[in-house]
This record gives structure tokens, C-alpha cells and sequence, in this order.
């Protein structure tokens, strides 16, 4: 049995080690610890001192998707912000501070900010965009286009390091946990009171254990479980792991926003969907059909891709590229110098506050409270 050398708390970037438990997370985000050992041939000890050391660093967290169903009627709009000189920067920390921000990034080539809002109701996008958005200071004009189709979201990339008999594993793991949804699965428009706090609490931690549940909303253990396990299995929240890309190797993102013709918008968006780089696909309503938001190895990942990849593909009349200098915020998760920001407490989750540990307060749920954020769009 191998062993790890834990990593040095003043360095960011993470070993083989790491990347493979990055990895593992990624495929059973919930798997307990002694699976994962099991899988990457380690001590569950081992790999528990691991985690919780990129988990204190603020590198790596587990949280839980919201789906759409139970986040609010609000449907996800990209907006590509030209700030005026010198204004990018202060125009990107206005737009964090927004509830409604899902995704914020500073970036050059076709936008100076881009970012991903979604208004808590339909009704609100018009005073969002035309008011709250484009009028803040600092930004000169805007570009929107309304998402009608998420086609890959980012907690379905994978970082390709597991082998075939790790991957049957955890994926084993993955379908008896509730990660994957039966058919036909029912998704009500409203939440049980138990259902709607234990959902706060995924949201923020999506590796809790029934267990916890019980502990932290004071019942029976076997309704926890049985609560908990409801929500996977309706995918009404789904646990996905938060780390920079940068940390596993790819040095470069872009957003690649695409001009199809009508009849080529699906195989593209389909076809974009499945390339390896792809962490969001969209179809949207506005001055792009598909939107591609990918990570790259380097400018030799990004060429190859504009230039082959996407030059290959039927029906694409044009293409414009924002290449991201900094992200903010992703799923609503705000980003300090490339570390998560801190996790909220017991507190955070009983007052409804959106999380995980971002400021401000997200979509609101169709029984009038807020959670953290819709699977409609995931950030980068």
C-alpha cells in the first residue's frame, strides 16, 4: 500500500496524489473515506488527512447543486460587461456584490467581465439587466443572451486520471448513494419543511452524512437518511466538487460564444457538449446560440480547439472568445486569490442565507425562502 506525503501548507499547487483524489471526489462526491482509499489504493486515514487539508486551505470543497425545479422560476442570463478604461476590476466587484450573480470573471477578447445572473423570478430580469446590471459604474455597454438549455453542466466534468476499475467503483458507489435518478422521478414545486433544511445544509456541504442531519436539525436519524437520500434521488440537489482549474493542470479558460445558424445550433451544442474541455454548454436566445465555457492546458489547447475543433463543426458562422483572467465567483462561491471563500456555520444555513459562503442571498425557493443557486447554470 502506497503512501502520501502531505502537502506543504504554503503551496497552492497539488501533487498526483491530490489530483487523483480530485478525481475520485468528482466521479462519488459523497463516497465515504474508506471507499475512496479503497479506490486509489491508500490508508482511509491517509486520505482523510488529505482532504481535510485541501478543505482547510481553502482549495477543495464539496457542495450541493441546487436544481431549478426548487430554486425559483428565474432562468440564467450570460452578460458580456465592456467596462470603460481602467474599470474592469471595480465593475467585477459591483457584480459580486449582486445576490443574483451566479459567475464573475474578468477577461479579455470579447468582453471585459463576463458573468452569469439569474433573477429570482422572470418578472425581475428586466430591471436586473437593464438597470441593476448595465447601469452600474463603470460599464459602458452590455451583451446578454438568455439561456434556454443547459447542455453539459460543470459538476459532470471529470478530470481524466481514474482507471477503469476506479471508476466502476466509485460509480457503483455513485447509483446506491442516489446520484443518479431513477425515471419518471417527481419533482414537486414546494419542499416539506425537513426536506427544504436539509437541503440548506447540502447545499453547503455536500459530503453530510445522514448522520449530521440528525445532529444538526435535531431528528430521527432514520428520517434524515431517508430525507437526505430523497433529494439525490429526485436531483433536487446534486454534490459537486468546487476547485480552481487551475489547480489540476489547466492554465487557461475561455468562454467561446458561438453564432450558428438555426439548423446547426443543436449538433453543436451537442457536439460541444462532449469535447473534453467543455465544464458549461449552453443554448441560448440572443446575439449567441451556444456558449462554451472550457479549460485548456494552454494557448496550444485553446488554438487547437478554435481552430479544429470548432472549425469542423457544421453551420458556425462566427465565434467570439473572452479569455478569463480572474475569476470572482463560481456558483455563487465567491473566490479569494484563487481560494474558496470560508464556509458559513449552523448559523448561516437556519437563517436561509444563500450559500455556500458567499455573501448575499440567492434564488429564492417556491415557498418564498432563498437557497444557494440553480442547476440551470453551473458556474466554470
Amino acid at each position: 500500500m502506497k503512501g502520501w506525503a502531505l502537502m506543504d501548507p504554503v503551496e497552492n499547487a497539488l501533487d498526483d496524489d491530490d489530483l487523483d483524489l480530485v478525481a475520485a471526489l468528482q466521479r462519488a462526491p459523497r463516497a465515504p473515506l474508506s471507499l475512496l482509499a479503497q479506490a486509489l489504493g491508500v490508508s482511509a486515514s491517509t486520505v482523510g488527512r488529505r482532504l481535510a487539508r485541501l478543505e482547510s486551505h481553502r482549495l477543495l470543497r464539496v457542495i450541493g447543486q441546487v436544481d431549478l425545479s426548487v430554486s425559483g422560476e428565474g432562468t440564467p442570463w450570460h452578460v458580456w460587461v465592456t467596462a470603460t478604461p481602467g474599470r474592469a476590476d471595480d465593475v467585477a466587484r459591483r457584480l459580486v456584490a449582486l445576490p443574483e450573480a451566479a459567475h464573475v470573471a474578468v477577461t479579455a477578447g470579447q468582453a471585459d467581465v463576463y458573468c452569469v445572473v439569474q433573477p429570482t423570478r422572470r418578472t425581475e430580469a428586466h430591471d436586473l439587466l437593464t438597470r441593476r446590471v448595465a447601469a452600474l459604474p463603470g460599464v459602458h455597454s452590455t451583451r446578454t443572451a438568455l439561456v434556454l438549455r443547459a447542455d453539459t453542466k460543470s459538476d459532470s466534468w471529470r478530470l481524466p486520471r481514474l482507471t477503469a476499475d476506479q471508476h466502476r467503483l466509485l460509480a457503483e458507489y455513485a447509483a446506491q448513494d442516489g446520484d443518479v435518478a431513477p425515471d419518471g422521478t417527481d419533482r414537486p414545486a414546494r419542499l416539506a419543511d425537513d426536506e427544504l433544511r436539509t437541503l440548506r445544509l447540502l447545499a453547503a456541504d455536500g459530503r453530510m452524512t445522514a448522520a449530521q442531519v440528525s445532529r444538526e436539525l435535531g431528528i430521527g436519524q432514520s428520517t434524515a437518511y431517508r430525507v437526505t437520500q430523497s433529494l439525490l434521488q429526485r436531483e433536487l440537489i446534486r454534490p459537486r466538487v468546487e476547485i480552481e482549474p487551475g489547480l489540476l493542470g489547466y492554465a487557461l479558460e475561455a468562454v467561446v460564444a458561438l453564432t450558428v445558424s438555426p439548423g446547426g445550433t443543436e449538433e453543436a451544442a451537442r457536439t460541444l457538449a462532449q469535447h473534453p474541455s467543455a465544464r458549461y454548454v449552453s443554448t441560448n436566445a440572443g446575439p449567441f446560440s451556444v456558449v462554451h465555457q472550457g479549460v485548456f492546458r494552454d494557448e496550444a489547447g485553446l488554438a487547437a480547439f478554435l481552430t479544429r475543433d470548432v472549425a469542423d463543426l457544421p453551420g458556425v458562422l462566427s465565434f467570439d472568445v473572452s479569455v478569463v483572467l480572474r475569476a470572482l465567483r463560481r456558483h455563487w462561491l465567491d473566490r479569494e486569490d484563487g481560494r474558496l471563500a470560508n464556509a458559513p456555520g449552523p448559523a448561516d444555513h437556519e437563517s436561509g442565507t444563500r450559500g455556500p459562503g458567499a455573501r448575499g442571498t440567492g434564488p429564492t425557493e417556491a415557498n418564498g425562502t432563498r437557497t444557494s443557486g440553480s442547476g440551470a447554470h453551473d458556474d466554470t
